[in-house]
This record gives structure tokens, C-alpha cells and sequence, in this order.
């Protein structure tokens, strides 16, 4: 390594000043040589230092330090050892509290959690002389704000006792019971987003940038350290009317989970929390007009102004959160965009901004804006261009039609991070044999290429995806999209990714070479060859050659005509949270999902879209550091609050 100036200075200035004066070079590079060691022997010294405090040390020394106080490293890609090290003696000294328990859940799972110690839920024969208030098992009628938290973590009612095991989730309140209950869905923030006008509306808007109804999350609290039992307010949670309005002050304004603005004139100063279903010819509850009052549903993501709002769609704006449970698709969550040589332009006119870089480079969409433009990408020959969104943003293309990929003879097209709708990706014929390739990474194809309010889909039987061209070259990576379609010669990879039809019966894949990888398919295939891995496809699968490829490690349907298959499962279905489209717990499996599905992958996590989650071993790491921090004779069981 070559040696800092500020050592070769230093040591050069040590040397008497008479062979300085003689030098003529030969000197001061021996110098910089002697420097150069002399760096690498101090930044060892340092990192020696350094490496005595697990906050600083080294990856390879922190099992080390662990060893030093008898850690137990644990299995999988996720949580943070470097975290449990560093606080397993805090553990240790808290052995068996509550507030402990959350904390090292958290570290071992990364998912927020709540842990609650059953014996205090008990109903309990009342004592004259020794009242419990709560504990006779009769819920009071006067208090609805607590009644909404029945049979969720933060239920404080009494209840009977149950003697089902609390370890196979069917059993709660019992003495000897703990349960530690996780938040698998996080909340994603969208900063600006522009706000929907509702259809025939200047007054009435919805939150989602596809105009569906959708809930608003809040953002949960960050602590450095949980030194408390975990409340609403520190968990990823589902907005509620009611309980929105009693926390404004916590969840509503600037940095902090949702604000509502107008572009260019003065937002209205009062806000009011409360429910604006569909009545005749309107939405209930609406403000009156010139009263300076917006009405907000967190349940249903709407929003009703006072006034008529004017400006173009990008007028209203709103800062809110939505629910993921995993973070495919276009989305407000960390990425790492696609990087390629050439220049960045972030000119939002997207058809100037890609003519200017066809010759190679990229196209940024720097906000969370609505671009209703049908650009056609082209590339030059063996050239790539690329048209991404900034890391954490999700802006809305919606075309008016199809959107045409042009890469040149050898060329690729990326298209990174963005929500597409209003039109299919269209990949055409040139009529040569030079391959073509198209990248999708961390896209949504919306389904049925657009969405009504109450998210169905707007052109059930479309295709998102066009392939026309027979030499192309497909690669989709964490994305959503629509049924596929593909001319024969083109080859198709899909991993992390989920492709949804309108129904399980309806097509999803129409391809002649398909290369399918941990992903969930909401229809049937229809392939000449395939190779499917640790995939879920709800449909049937119907494979041409079937004396070609595999399918190994999936769950498909009896009726399926596939290659040889290898440890896969037919019966029974997998069961979802959800298979509606931008739903929070979208294609996310249930605990009551069979563990020849949960497990039952070559890396022994979920088959299907979510098994880069890890979240089979998750809970079994967990459950290995519950036996050794909870007090003596009591049992813990894990359950799914989102």
C-alpha cells in the first residue's frame, strides 16, 4: 500500500538535515518504503484496539468475543450477532424479563416483537378482601378504545384458562405461558407522494398512487435500547380511526408517519380522523366547504379536502406509510439501484431523458411522482441503458398504452425500482438473430395493468410482459407483475419474484424456455421446457418436453405435466395471509402452512416468493434463545401478529 503523506513527512523530517540537503530523491523513496510499513504496523495496532470492544472489532473477531462469554452463534443470513455479543451479558443480567425478551427477540428475528406473560391474562375468583379489578373475565362495555385490542398482543382482558400447549401456537392463557408475538410486516414510507383524485373529484382523493383503497400504517418508535414493554406505538400497526385520532400529536406532522399537503397554496390547518365509506353519490362524513378541515381514513387511505383542489395531479401530496411483508416490487424500502457506465440524467421528461442516453448511461427518477408518459426505450448496439428509480423511492409510470423496449443487437434494457401500469412491456420482433435482453429488478407490472378502487383488476386477461422477439434474454428479480407471454426461442428467469393472472385457472406463464426460482405464480404455466426450484405455482403446470429439466424442492398441483419432480408437494395447499395485490401480507404463508411447505426448500426455508426471508430458521433461533433466557418452568410460544 503506499504510505500517507503525513508519515513520509514525518519520518523524513527526523533525518539529520545534512543528508536531507544531499538528497537528490533516493532518500525520500526509501522513506516512503519505510512509511508505507510503518502505516500498515500502525493500523494494525489500531485495529488490535479496536478488536477488545464488539462494537468495533472486526467481523471475524466478534465470534471470538463471543466465545469469551459463551455465546452460542446462531444459523442463517439475518439478525445481527455483532448485537447479540454485544448485549448478551445485559441479557443475562435481565434473564427472564419481559421487557429482556422483546429485545432479544428483535436481535435474533430483526422483526419488531411483544412478549407477553400469560398468567397476568388469567381471570381469577375474586377475594373480598383482596379485589383485582379486570381479572373477572367480563369485559366492560364502556371503554370501545380497549375493546378494539381483543385477541391482538396488546389484550389486557381476562380470560379462562386453556391446557393446550402454547409451543404448537394452540394454547395462550395458562401460568406457566410466554408468548412472543412478531411484527412480520414492516412499514414502508413514501415521502411526497402525490395523492389519487377520486373520479369525478377535485375534493376526494386516495393515499395509493393506483387509486385503491388501501390502510396507512404508522412507523414504529426507535429505541436504543427496549428498557420497557413494547406499546402500539413501537410496533409496525395498522392505523385504526379511533386510535389515530387519540395519537395525532404522535403519528401526524412533519418527520413522522403522515402529513398531507397542497402544492403552491396554503394547506388546511385542521385535520380530522374519521370514516369516509361510500354513500349515494359521495363518501360519508364530508367536510364542510371554506371550513379549513381535511378528513383522513387511515382504514380506507382516503382523503377528503374542504375545497376543490386544482393544479394537476401532483397538487396533493401526502408523506404516509403502507404495509410490506416483504420487500419485492417497486417500494419506499432500501435497494441497491442498478449501476452501469455512462452518464445519469435526471431530466423528468422520460422520453428527452432516455434519447440522450442511448448510447449508454442511465435515466434516475429522483421522486415518488406520477409520470404519465409512454416512453420507448432504445439502446445502441451492445450498449445498456437503464431507467431506475432513487433508492427508497416508488414513482408510478402510467402509460396510455404499451411501452416499447428497443435495445440494439446485443443490447439491454433495466428498468429498476418503478410501479408500471396502464400498458404492457412490449419486447418486438427485429426480424435478426442478435440477443436482446431485458433486466427487471425491484419493478411492479401492476396486474391487470391497472387497478379499481376496490383493487380488482381493470383489464383482467392482459399480459404486463410481451416478448415477440425469439433470440431475447429475460431476467426478473424481486418484482410483481402480470401474466408473462413469450414467443418460442425466447428464454425467461424469474427468482424472488411473483407472477399473478386474474384467477389460478387463468394463464400466468405462456413461454417456451422458463427458469423459475423462489417465487409464487398465481395462475398456470404453459412451457415448452421448464426448470422450477423452491417455487409455488397455484396453477397447473403443463410442460412440452418433460424429458428436460426438473422441478425440485415446490409445491405443484397433481394435475401438473412436468419434468421429473424431486421432494415436491401437491397436498396440501400452502395457505396465505393474502393473494390480493398490495395487500400488507401479499403471498406471505401462514404458520398453519404445512412445514413440508414452510420447510421444505433445498435451504430448508419457505418454498415460494418469501423464502429469502429465512423466516423458519428466524423462529427457530429464536426459540434456541428462549430456552436459555427464560426463568425456570415456564414454556414460550411464537405468534404471528402480522
Amino acid at each position: 500500500m503506499s504510505a500517507r503523506p503525513e508519515t513520509v513527512a514525518r519520518l523524513y523530517d527526523l533525518m539529520p538535515r545534512v543528508y536531507r540537503t544531499r538528497d537528490a530523491g533516493q532518500l525520500a523513496q526509501l522513506i516512503e518504503v519505510i512509511a508505507g510499513q510503518i502505516d500498515v504496523l500502525e493500523e494494525s495496532l489500531d485495529q488490535f484496539y479496536d478488536d477488545q470492544f464488539v462494537e468495533t472489532a472486526a467481523a471475524w473477531a466478534v465470534p471470538y468475543l463471543g466465545d469469551l462469554i459463551g455465546y452460542r452463534p446462531l444459523a442463517g443470513p439475518f439478525g445481527s450477532p455483532r448485537s447479540e455479543v454485544a448485549n448478551t451479558i445485559a441479557y443475562r443480567r435481565r434473564k427472564g424479563t419481559a421487557a429482556m425478551l422483546e429485545q432479544l427477540a428483535f436481535d435474533v428475528t430483526g422483526w419488531r416483537a411483544r412478549a407477553v406473560e400469560f398468567f397476568e391474562r388469567l381471570t381469577a375468583t375474586q377475594y373480598m378482601n383482596h379485589v383485582r379489578p379486570g381479572k373477572g373475565g367480563t369485559p366492560d362495555l364502556r371503554h370501545p378504545a380497549l375493546l378494539e385490542w381483543i385477541g391482538t398482543p396488546f389484550d389486557d382482558h381476562a380470560h379462562t384458562a386453556e391446557v393446550r400447549r402454547i409451543a404448537t401456537r394452540a394454547g395462550r392463557y395458562n401460568i406457566h405461558n410466554v408468548g412472543i408475538f412478531l411484527w412480520r410486516v414492516e412499514a414502508v414510507e413514501l415521502t411526497r407522494s402525490p395523492l389519487v383524485p377520486d373520479t369525478g373529484s377535485q375534493r376526494r382523493f386516495r393515499f395509493h398512487p393506483l387509486g385503491i383503497d388501501s390502510r396507512l400504517y404508522g412507523a414504529p418508535r426507535t429505541d436504543d435500547e427496549i428498557a420497557h414493554i413494547a406499546t402500539p406505538l413501537d410496533v409496525p400497526l395498522p392505523l385504526t380511526r379511533r386510535w389515530l385520532k387519540a395519537h395525532r400529536d404522535t403519528y401526524y406532522g412533519k418527520d413522522r408517519s403522515l402529513l398531507v399537503g397542497l402544492l403552491g397554496a396554503a394547506t388546511p390547518g385542521k385535520v380530522r380522523f374519521c370514516d369516509l365509506s361510500d354513500v349515494p353519490g359521495d363518501w360519508a362524513h364530508a367536510p364542510a366547504p371554506g371550513s379549513g378541515e381535511i378528513a383522513i381514513d387511515p382504514v380506507l387511505g382516503r382523503v377528503y379536502f374542504p375545497d376543490p383542489v386544482t393544479g394537476g395531479v401532483r397538487a396533493a401530496i401526502a408523506t404516509y406509510h403502507y404495509g410490506t411483508a416483504m420487500r419485492i416490487g417497486g417500494g419506499g424500502y432500501d435497494r441497491s439501484p442498478y449501476v452501469t457506465d455512462g452518464p445519469v440524467v435526471t431530466d423528468p421528461d422520460l422520453p428527452t431523458a432516455l434519447d440522450q442516453v442511448e448510447s449508454g448511461g442511465t435515466v434516475e427518477i429522483e421522486d415518488n411522482g406520477r409520470y404519465a408518459q409512454t416512453p420507448t426505450i432504445t439502446t445502441d448496439d451492445a450498449k445498456t441503458v437503464v431507467l431506475r428509480a432513487a433508492d427508497r423511492r416508488r414513482p408510478l409510470l402510467a402509460a396510455s398504452g404499451p411501452i416499447e423496449l428497443v435495445p440494439g443487437r446485443d443490447g439491454t434494457v433495466v428498468l429498476d425500482g418503478l410501479m408500471i401500469s396502464g400498458g404492457p412491456l412490449v419486447l418486438k420482433d427485429t426480424g435478426d438473430s442478435a440477443v436482446r435482453t431485458v433486466v427487471l429488478k425491484h419493478c411492479t407490472l401492476v396486474p391487470g395493468l391497472t387497478r379499481t378502487s376496490d383493487n380488482t383488476p381493470g383489464s383482467p386477461a392482459a399480459a404486463s410482459l410481451i416478448i415477440e422477439h425469439p433470440f431475447a434474454v429475460v431476467e426478473i428479480e424481486r418484482c410483481v407483475t402480470g401474466p408473462i407471454t413469450a414467443v418460442e426461442g425466447a428464454t425467461i428467469s424469474v427468482r424472488d419474484s411473483v407472477v399473478e393472472a386474474s384467477a389460478v385457472t387463468d394463464t400466468a406463464l405462456a413461454v417456451a424456455a422458463l427458469t423459475l426460482d423462489e417465487s409464487t405464480v398465481i395462475g398456470a404455466i404453459e412451457a415448452v421446457r421448464v426448470d422450477i426450484s423452491n417455487s409455488i405455482v397455484l396453477g397447473t403446470v403443463t410442460a412440452e418436453r418433460r424429458q428436460e429439466g426438473c422441478v425440485r424442492f415446490s409445491y405443484v398441483t397433481d394435475e401438473s405435466l412436468t419434468p421429473q419432480r424431486y421432494r415436491c408437494v401437491s397436498q396440501p395447499p400452502p395457505d396465505f395471509t393474502s393473494l390480493r395485490f398490495a395487500d400488507p401480507g401479499y403471498c406471505q404463508l401462514r404458520a398453519t402452512t404445512v412445514d413440508e411447505i414452510r420447510r421444505g426448500a433445498d435451504n430448508e426455508s419457505e418454498m415460494g416468493v418469501s423464502n429469502h426471508l429465512f423466516a423458519p430458521q428466524r423462529e427457530a433461533n429464536l426459540l434456541a434463545r428462549l430456552d436459555e433466557y427464560l426463568r425456570f418452568g415456564l414454556e414460550a410460544g411464537i405468534f404471528h401478529a402480522s
